[in-house]
């Protein structure tokens, strides 16, 4: 079966930064508060730039102001800095981002390698199963698609790395959020965005809770046509020999060739033979 490996490129992460919601880096809260250590002009620039994937991208120098919560004249001196260095191209009105933004995303997509290991492995399952496989990374309510094999068939799931998606309806993000340590429990379900992608999504902080726990449970995650009409997905996470948490991988099936009955019985055992595989890989 015919299918294309995505490249990642390679960089260095923490792990906690690939597998958990951020606790934090050492500080208490006063001491973040009051850190003389703390650049404020770049975090305003950072947010500028945030901005623009909050929006359908183009926007005036106002709307850049109101999605920052900055004046016009400090929003417009931080996109001519950002202009100026390349990050940012102006036609004197609107303002977007340009590519170069990119190298700043790509250069945490992936740790020591790990997804260099793992992309062989994935190449194997997309082969076997005629599906795409896919690996994903935890950055706070979302998940960042950091390697993926996608299969060429009539109907295929595409995929891009550095993509992103909401947590709450993706099978690698529930994985993800359901294998967070217990005290961070109460907050992913508080801050949990509940908006419904299809009539089939979870709406209800309870209902949602009960998903974790199940996935919990059983250590893997099915979602059905929650995230968009016609698709299934299936994942588990993927640890490093140390237990720690380093993403989770997944297959994407469109429901003209799966029901759910299938991704369990078919798909799981093929997905759990290659995390073995890679974490085999990374022990060594």
């Amino acid at each position: 079966m015919a299918r294309q490996a995505l490249r990642t490129p390679p960089s260095a992460v923490s792990e906690n930064r690939l597998g958990t919601v951020d606790p934090g880096i050492g500080f208490d809260e006063e001491e973040k508060l009051s850190s003389r250590d703390f650049v404020s002009s770049l975090s305003r620039g950072l947010s500028i730039l945030s901005s623009f994937s909050n929006t359908s991208r183009k926007m005036t120098l106002s709307e850049v102001a109101a999605e920052t919560g900055m004046s016009r004249a400090t929003a417009r001196r931080f996109l001519l800095t950002l202009v100026r260095d390349g990050y940012v191209v102006t036609d004197g009105k609107l303002f977007d981002l340009t590519p170069k933004v990119l190298d700043l995303g790509f250069s945490v997509l992936s740790t020591i390698g790990v997804w260099d290991r793992a992309r062989p492995f994935m190449e194997r399952l997309s082969d076997q199963t005629g599906e795409t496989c896919s690996a994903a990374i935890l950055d706070g309510s979302e998940v960042v698609y950091v390697a993926g094999v996608q299969a060429h068939n009539i109907i295929s799931v595409g995929i891009t790395i550095g993509s992103r998606l909401s947590a709450v309806y993706t099978a690698n993000g529930r994985v993800l959020l359901a294998a967070q340590p217990e005290e961070y429990w109460d907050g992913i379900i508080k801050n949990a965005q509940l908006t419904p992608r299809t009539p089939y999504s979870v709406t209800k902080k309870t209902k949602f809770r009960e998903v974790l726990e199940d996935v919990r449970d059983k250590g893997w995650s099915l979602v059905v046509e929650e995230l968009e009409l016609g698709l299934l997905s299936i994942a588990i996470p993927l640890r490093y020999r140390s237990g720690v948490l380093a993403g989770a991988i997944n297959i994407a099936v469109p429901s003209v060739r799966a029901v759910p009955e299938d991704m369990v019985k078919i798909y799981l055992p093929k997905l759990k033979e290659t995390a073995d595989q890679i974490q085999r890989s990374l022990a060594r």
